[in-house]
């Protein structure tokens, strides 16, 4: 009966920090929503005016403030984070711990097959690089700046 109760408490426990990113979630993309409504009037306002060098600014500052604002919500979580986790149980904490890294590994293990099949697939077929141009858009393809900038920010 015990052990009923406190897998029944930890799948709750579990759940608690998804219930709590909704709610997070649904109030962000409240705030979002205002934030590009007063953007978009003050887009307009500038543009009736023609200030366009005064548009960029406000450009520049908007993209600050969502930088800082990102930047404080990833700090409020990893703050939540730390407050759960000192009221979790051991094994609790361990299994969060883990699921980070091992995430990151499935991703890079996928990535590097894909990456390989790719290879493979093309150094299979030789009539598809006849040119050095071939070549540079098959690498584009294989090493996209998308996937090399996922890549970078894993290790995050």
């Amino acid at each position: 009966m015990l052990s009923l109760f406190s897998t029944l408490g930890g799948l709750l426990i579990s759940g608690l920090p998804k219930l709590l990113e909704f709610f997070q979630n649904k109030s962000d993309q409240a705030h979002e929503l205002a934030l590009a409504r007063v953007q978009a009037d003050k887009e307009l306002q500038m543009i009736a005016q023609g200030f366009a060098a005064q548009q960029k600014i406000e450009e520049i500052r908007t993209d600050q403030i969502s930088m800082q604002t990102d930047a404080a919500m990833t700090v409020a979580a990893y703050d939540h984070d730390k407050q759960i986790l000192e009221k979790a149980s051991t094994w609790v904490a361990s299994y969060i711990g883990t699921v980070r890294p091992t995430v990151t590994y499935i991703f890079i293990v996928e990535l590097c097959a894909i990456n390989a099949w790719l290879a493979y697939y093309v150094y299979s077929h030789p009539g598809l690089i006849l040119t050095v141009d071939d070549l540079v858009r098959v690498a584009d393809i294989i090493f996209s700046s998308d996937e090399m900038a996922m890549l970078g920010g894993v290790g995050v």
